[in-house]
């Protein structure tokens, strides 16, 4: 126990429990049972391994907790929603561009294929924790070593791949996190409170994100509606509907009835703890917004093999602003 005190850094303390009992049993009541982002930052920090992914449907749990819960507190120091103040708006920023890839095809300018591709070929990262997906659309995170499998996980899922937890395997020294705003809080606790994590975690991309939907459910939903997964070659977002292409598109408040709990808090639409922020708002069709707020990374972005084009920021403030009347009542 003393080593894991450690871990947590010099003068650290446990921070409070909202309930008496151990530390998993306050982050099953306080967040899992009540608005988990579903990121698994507590997947990754646990350090006996205890909390899994056991269903696509339903946040992490540790089975037998009651028992092998050595009760550190490490879960409740990286949960994004533990004490939980909304994010909003979109952050602190060095520049704002339209960007497309001259080298990579993705969900829309390419520019997250871009971004990691170029990083990896300067040795500024070595690897990248990015979400592909089968047949089905049945995402997975798992750890990118090489530009090959990068491209792999272009595009978007809209389903909760539990990212976070991949961070377990191993094997990487300056990793890449790619996911959705509460992913990339998530990313930010684990480096500040883990001291594994702390220098290993090179760079943090969010992706715009209004919602995010449980894989069961989603496929239900869309199955209900005539669709074939096994067809649909790419899903998106855009104008106030959902597209399945080329199969089907509908209002996107459909959805409202499958939203996850998690997701009815969140205000943040563009990950503003992030290096990097990329989506489709605010840009020419077949060009990605992207958001650079670590200025390190502006000369790989401007030097990469890209077409830049100046981004509608107003665009992507008012989306921004509506996420935050949509989550605040």
């Amino acid at each position: 126990m003393r080593g894991q005190r450690r871990r947590m850094g010099k003068g650290r303390r446990r921070p409070p429990k909202a309930f008496p009992g151990k530390y998993f049993e306050n982050l099953k009541r306080v967040v899992m049972d009540r608005y988990c982002s579903n990121c698994s930052a507590c997947v990754a920090a646990c350090p006996v391994r205890g909390i899994s992914i056991t269903s696509y449907s339903s946040p992490p749990y540790f089975p037998g907790w009651e028992e092998d819960c050595t009760d550190c507190g490490f879960c409740v120091r990286v949960c994004p929603r533990w004490d939980y103040k909304p994010l909003s708006g979109i952050g602190l920023y060095f520049e704002i561009m339209a960007v497309k890839s001259k080298r990579f095809k993705g969900q829309d300018g390419g520019a997250v294929t871009e971004i990691l591709a170029s990083a990896m070929e300067r040795g500024i990262i070595d690897s990248a924790l990015v979400v592909r997906r089968d047949e089905k659309w049945k995402p997975e995170a798992f750890i990118a070593t090489n530009v090959e499998e990068v491209i792999e996980a272009s595009g978007t899922k809209y389903s909760h791949a539990f990212p976070l937890s991949a961070l377990k395997a191993g094997g990487y020294e300056k990793i890449a996190i790619v996911g959705t705003p509460c992913v990339a809080s998530a990313a930010r606790k684990l480096q500040r409170e883990v001291g594994k994590f702390s220098k290993k975690i090179a760079m943090v991309v969010s992706l715009f994100c209004m919602e995010n939907f449980y894989y069961p459910k989603l496929v239900e939903f869309l199955e209900k509606k005539g669709v074939n997964l096994e067809s649909v070659e790419k899903m998106d977002i855009k104008k106030g509907k959902f597209y399945a292409y080329p199969d089907i598109s509908f209002p996107v408040k459909e959805l409202d009835e499958i939203v996850p709990e998690g997701c009815k808090v969140c205000q943040d639409f563009t990950g503003v703890e992030s290096d990097v922020s990329v989506g489709s708002v605010g840009s020419p069709d077949g060009y990605s917004t992207v958001i650079i707020r670590n200025e390190s990374l502006l000369d790989l972005i401007k030097s990469a093999d890209v077409e830049i084009e100046k981004a509608n920021v107003k665009a992507v403030e008012k989306l921004a602003e509506f996420k935050v009347k949509m989550h605040s009542g």
